[in-house]
């Protein structure tokens, strides 16, 4: 099974680009989802004992919880190493059943990739782009999200430029949905073909 990483920085579009995938039949784990099930069950007790005060209703808050670790390089890495290993156990079952079940390509859709040293664990690498002018207004458009907000996030991400760079596979969703879809058709008929015939790249 040829396992595909999706990443992109915030605003990209990758997450549109994951549908993408999954409606033209290829299997996805979004790590986003996995996160905001998680928030809801096994990770509440667990951030609650980091970050006393971030959970409410058997759930975690993510407004307190991000006030509390955004700007907090040491509260970050307490936070991510409480959910990534959560994450990455959820993954590995997914790629697990779909190896199972025969399926000759699988998505894992990582936003920090290459931050979290995930190029290990992916046989090739898409990368989702758009003009910096687009990401900006995609991303000031989302509730509660300011200049600032996006300051810090953008800081601890690895440049777009330098993700381009070592992508196996660039979208660039400024162009449009369709081209968006063709391009990951496009993909999908190339790894379709690596999987029959071999690796031409």
């Amino acid at each position: 099974m040829m396992v595909l990483g999706l990443t992109g920085s915030i605003g990209m579009g990758k997450s549109t680009t994951a549908k993408m995938f999954a409606e033209a039949g290829v299997p996805v784990h979004d790590s986003d989802e996995t996160v905001h099930r998680l928030y809801a069950g096994k990770a509440v007790p667990l951030v609650e004992d980091a970050f006393p005060g971030t959970t409410a209703s058997g759930s975690v808050d993510r407004t307190l919880l991000a006030g509390r670790v955004l700007g907090d390089a040491a509260a970050l890495k307490k936070l991510e190493s409480i959910v990534h290993p959560l994450v990455r156990a959820e993954a590995d079952a997914f790629l697990a059943r779909n190896l199972a079940a025969g399926a000759p390509i699988a998505v894992l859709d990582i936003p920090l990739l290459f931050e979290t040293g995930g190029r290990d664990r992916v046989d090739k690498v898409v990368v989702v782009t758009a003009p910096a002018d687009i990401q900006r207004a995609r991303v000031l458009a989302r509730p509660g999200m300011t200049q600032e907000k996006l300051a810090l996030i953008l800081a601890k991400q690895v440049p777009d430029a330098d993700k381009r760079r070592l992508a196996d596979f660039v979208i660039d969703t400024g162009n449009g949905l369709d081209a968006a879809r063709a391009a990951v058709k496009a993909i999908i008929a190339e790894l379709s073909g690596d999987k029959a015939g071999g690796d031409r790249r």
